[in-house]
């Protein structure tokens, strides 16, 4: 099975410009690139990825196409724009021009924003509309505390095509069910939001296997419908509590368990049709990697 990686990052921190990336964070203070990735994806079957911003600037989306224009497997990007920037909707067609058809949708950094109430602020309308405007999707990279809030946000735009990332991204570990539980349910029900299985191991106890996993995984599904879930890796986040192929494999394991037929869909289909990407060619075994100039 051709798999799709719907949410991947690259990285390089002599950049400077991740405000979340320090030196003390010892595993993922160094260069990721897709000289890394490369091998992963080529051993896992995974044909082509959604590369993810990971930085609150343009310039590192910039930074993204350029590398999306030397490596064919990568066949979007998800940038960032300034939401509340007066001249948003001049900044986000600047950037549809730029990629040359690469950009695929914006993620604000949602869950680093101290005001917790953002989402709601009628300044970001205009952004919202102008993603509308140019068919771009829209990462919604939030904690639990901001479900209720990107509910009534995409409620306001019903056309906008929006994705969950990280499963909203709950507290496994702590075991901190309920709340998650109730807000994922009505935003599912209530929009057409997708939801990214990925990240999920990050936010689970270490060395955590499929079973700590399942009550959440098996809500997810209830939820959104295999029709609207999309497996990503979060690599190299993903780094931190697993390798590539062990996500990929407990990631199997659960869409067997929970949405048993469905993986053709999960893995591949959904995220074809959300990001609106070429389709990846059969039979291909390696991605393609060129040198970005």
């Amino acid at each position: 099975m051709i798999v799709v990686d719907a949410h991947q990052h690259f990285w390089d921190p002599t950049r400077d410009d991740y405000g979340w990336l320090t030196p003390s964070n010892v595993q993922l203070y160094r260069r990721f690139g897709p000289e890394n990735l490369s091998p992963l994806l080529a051993q896992a079957g995974a044909t082509c990825t959604v590369l993810v911003q990971a930085a609150a600037s343009e310039d590192e989306t910039k930074y993204l196409f350029s590398i999306a224009a030397g490596h064919k497997f990568v066949r979007g990007v998800v940038g960032w724009v300034d939401f509340a920037a007066d001249d948003v909707e001049q900044r986000i067609a600047a950037l549809v021009t730029l990629s040359d058809g690469r950009l695929k949708g914006l993620r604000p950094m949602i869950q680093d924003i101290a005001d917790v109430s953002w989402l709601a602020q009628r300044k970001l309308d205009p952004a919202f509309r102008a993603m509308i405007r140019h068919g771009l999707t829209f990462d919604a990279l939030v904690a639990p505390r901001h479900l209720g809030l990107l509910r009534d946000r995409l409620l306001m735009h019903p056309s906008l095509r929006a994705v969950l990332d990280h499963g909203g991204k709950p507290d496994i570990a702590g075991g901190d069910y309920d709340f998650w539980a109730a807000d994922i349910e009505r935003l599912a029900r209530d929009t057409n939001v997708y939801c990214k299985l990925s990240g999920l191991l990050t936010q689970a106890a270490p060395r955590a296997r499929a079973e700590a996993l399942g009550d959440f995984v098996a809500h997810i599904f209830r939820c959104f419908g295999s029709e609207r879930v999309m497996w990503g890796s979060d690599w190299p986040v993903l780094t931190v509590p697993a390798t590539y192929s062990a996500w990929l494999e407990i990631a199997r394991t659960l869409v067997n368990r929970y949405a048993a037929g469905s993986e053709q869909a999960v893995f591949r289909e959904n995220a074809i049709r959300f990001y609106n990407l070429d389709e990846p060619e059969q039979g291909q075994s390696t991605p393609p990697t060129a040198r970005a100039s």
